[in-house]
């Protein structure tokens, strides 16, 4: 459950560890949730004044659980882990007694409530190319207000989390993030903030709903197709099944032609599915050319420098470099270095790596007129 990549890695891990290695263990063989280990987590730093952290965490008073606003099956749920913390705590603080608890901000105090609050507010820490790899909570950066087209991005280096501006910015403008991946249709994005964070959004976005159109472009009984077929797509995702997934997307995709465009929303997402299932059976040629039919769509939907698109656009250039393409590798990389530059900051392993593959694609270029000549 716990894994480190060498021995010194896991000696700076021991202090946090220890504690919850025997509560792990006791718990055997059930296995506890993310939000449950990280709850503990959070109750351990508290609980220990002498962790610099735990300044910073006395914060999480400010912040909203949304027990009251929340669905009795939402409660049940959140009692379940709650109950599975008290278990998994047992073996480190026996009991949360009046004694224990007082050193907690009154709202942490229930464990139903700590664990609302932690997940109405916990970031999915993702490394650079934006596969999830943890969870975390950084409780001054969850008081950032969300905006479906918001002016800052925030980015990970390890478990650092930096937030960066994406638009100018006046001195008197809010500072706006994404709880959320914003390319889906407005509707969809309104439920989504509506039942994990528990409120309506009116931004600029949602109200002109500017992209709505192109999103849905096409013939509806042929783009509807594509969209039945996106949930059993994602569950051969899921289990890595990469070979029927790639045989779905193509058999889906192949007699679509025309009748639905690229910027079709559902189009795009069954094209990405079939850019990853072609990279993990190592068919790069298919990989690239479906990777390149993503491109222009990434550029209408992302018109502010974005993550998603930079790390779009390095993929594909990889894939092109690979196959020997260098003049579009290095034209690729030039749009993705433009973006992560930005979106990432100058010394960013991204952005770092970037400008090292321009200077790989410049030097072949250069090494290919040679021998031509």
């Amino acid at each position: 459950m716990a894994r480190y990549c060498n021995i010194s890695c896991q000696k700076r891990a021991w202090p946090v560890h220890k504690r919850e290695c025997k509560c792990m263990q006791s718990l055997l063989p059930r296995i506890p949730t993310d939000s449950v280990r990280l709850a503990a987590r959070l109750l351990f730093a508290l609980l220990s004044p002498s962790e610099s952290s735990s300044e910073e965490l006395y914060t999480l008073e400010e912040h909203e659980s949304h027990l009251s606003s929340m669905s009795e099956h939402k409660k049940q749920g959140l009692a379940q882990l709650a109950s599975m913390l008290e278990l998994y705590l047992q073996q480190e603080v026996s009991c949360l007694t009046k004694e224990v608890t007082s050193a907690l901000p009154p709202s942490c105090r229930e464990p139903v409530s700590l664990i609302a609050k932690m997940t109405c507010n916990c970031f999915t820490i993702s490394d650079g190319e934006l596969q999830e790899i943890g969870v975390g909570l950084y409780p001054s950066l969850s008081l950032l207000n969300h905006d479906c087209r918001p002016n800052c991005v925030m980015v990970f280096v390890g478990t650092k989390l930096q937030l960066r501006a994406v638009r100018d910015i006046n001195p008197e403008d809010e500072l706006t993030i994404s709880y959320i991946e914003t390319l889906s249709l407005t509707e969809d994005r309104q439920r989504q903030l509506e039942d994990q964070y528990h409120f309506t959004c009116c931004c600029q976005h949602c109200d002109s709903q500017d992209k709505e159109r192109l999103m849905l472009s096409g013939h509806e009984a042929t783009w509807r197709l594509l969209k039945e077929a996106l949930p059993r797509l994602e569950g051969l995702k899921a289990e890595s099944d990469w070979k029927a997934l790639l045989d779905g997307c193509s058999r889906l995709l192949s007699p679509v032609g025309d009748e639905v465009p690229d910027d079709n929303l559902y189009k795009l997402r069954m094209t990405d599915m079939a850019v990853d299932a072609s990279i993990h059976l190592g068919h790069w040629e298919e990989a690239a050319e479906y990777g390149e039919k993503t491109l222009p769509v990434y550029r209408q939907y992302y018109p502010d420098p974005h993550p998603v698109h930079g790390v779009q656009l390095m993929r594909v250039g990889k894939l092109q470099h690979y196959l020997e393409h260098i003049e579009d590798a290095l034209e690729t990389f030039k749009q993705a270095y433009q973006i992560i530059k930005l979106t990432h900051g100058d010394d960013h392993p991204m952005t770092s790596e970037l400008r090292m593959k321009m200077e790989e694609c410049r030097t072949e270029m250069v090494q290919q007129s040679f021998s031509s000549h």
